[in-house]
């Protein structure tokens, strides 16, 4: 630690301390978690099921703490400041629960993607908002045609359409939960210098079927499906999460 830069940490003792001083100087209730015993990275619980206690870490260079907030396997917030006060406001609104726009309110450095928003309105906005972007991507992609015909006929097929499409590689996988680490269902690999579309249990895996089209090859995924998988969920492939 720098105590130039943190001599607010450094008569504390760690950040965990000074963290838990300011706030009962700012009169605000707040859970601070150590991490490994580390004095410069913190965790502030919160109570909220499915949000990970915030995260907080200093810059070495500069005088600078940044956040990081998870929730079901998707970053919510992030952001950067200077003030520690900010901090602790920040841990404040992330425990209590508050929306992104609320906890951002007031706080110009913390910030949300639009993954993080899309999360808030539910697992079927995820699944929209990614399929969007992979269908932009493809558009992007005018060199390997192979990979846009096989977006195309992945979002044309209802059953896979509902799942949450990423990709590895330019291979395609589709899972049943849109948080990460994904719960990967079945994946496949465009065709490469006219060679096959091949299907696999997830990206990089052993090879289970080769099709001649990305048509075919989105029937033969579908086939593979387990009986009864409706839209992707919120969460992870860790059930703990």
């Amino acid at each position: 630690m720098n105590c130039d830069l943190y001599p607010d940490l450094a008569a504390a003792g760690s950040l965990a301390a000074a963290l838990e001083q300011l706030a009962a100087e700012l009169s605000i209730d707040l859970t601070v978690v150590p991490r490994d015993g580390s004095p410069v990275s913190v965790g502030i619980a919160s109570s909220v099921p499915g949000r990970r206690p915030l995260s907080v870490y200093i810059g070495a260079d500069d005088r600078c703490f940044g956040v990081s907030g998870w929730g079901q396997g998707i970053e919510l917030i992030t952001g950067a400041t200077s003030d520690l006060a900010d901090v602790v406001r920040a841990g404040a609104a992330w425990d209590r629960g508050r929306s992104l726009r609320e906890v951002r309110a007031g706080l110009p450095f913390l910030h949300a993607s639009e993954r993080a928003e899309a999360h808030e309105r539910g697992p079927a906005a995820v699944v929209e908002l990614q399929w969007r972007t992979m269908r932009e991507e493809a558009a992007e992609a005018p060199g390997f045609a192979a990979f846009g015909e096989l977006v195309e006929a992945a979002h044309a097929d209802p059953k896979l359409r509902q799942l949450y499409v990423f990709s590895s590689h330019w291979m395609l996988g589709f899972s049943s939960c849109t948080g990460f680490p994904f719960r990967v269902e079945v994946a496949i690999a465009p065709s490469r210098s006219g060679g096959p579309y091949l299907l696999m249990e997830r990206p990089h895996s052993i090879v289970i079927g080769e099709t001649a089209t990305a048509e075919e090859a989105v029937a033969a995924a579908v086939s593979r499906l387990p009986t009864g998988l409706g839209p992707a969920v919120a969460g992870t492939a860790d059930r703990d999460e």
